[in-house]
């Protein structure tokens, strides 16, 4: 069974930095791509960051700059440093990865199981 495993998180202070790890277990064919979403308190789920098995990221507006996105293809990982971090960019990180299971399957959508993350002095 495949499961997108969670690490990092937690509090900090506005200006600190955070990374989160997610690590893919079980069996894969190919993760096309990897990625970040995140929802505040009362709003919807938003992209934060994704990127492409061959490297290439993608990054939400508010958090260019601050957040580097990263992954290893040997190990089916993917991290999202964040740095500069701001009061409303707390929320639940869910890890997100588009997945192919066997070379006769489709890709499909997975998702972790969420971190917080909160940003208050």
């Amino acid at each position: 069974q495949v499961q997108l495993v969670e690490s990092g998180g937690g509090l900090v202070q506005p200006g600190g930095s955070l990374s989160l790890s997610c690590a893919v277990t079980g069996n894969i064919l190919s993760s096309n791509m990897m990625g970040w979403y995140r929802q505040a308190p009362g709003k919807e789920r938003e992209r934060v960051a994704t990127i492409f098995e061959s490297g290439e990221p993608n990054y939400a507006g508010s958090v260019k700059g601050r957040f580097t996105i990263s992954r290893d293809n040997t190990k089916n990982t993917v991290t999202l440093q964040m740095d500069s971090l701001k009061p409303e960019d707390t929320a639940v990180y869910y890890c997100y990865a588009y997945l192919r299971l066997s070379s006769s399957g489709p890709y499909d959508d997975y998702w972790g199981q969420g971190t917080r993350v909160t940003v208050s002095s």
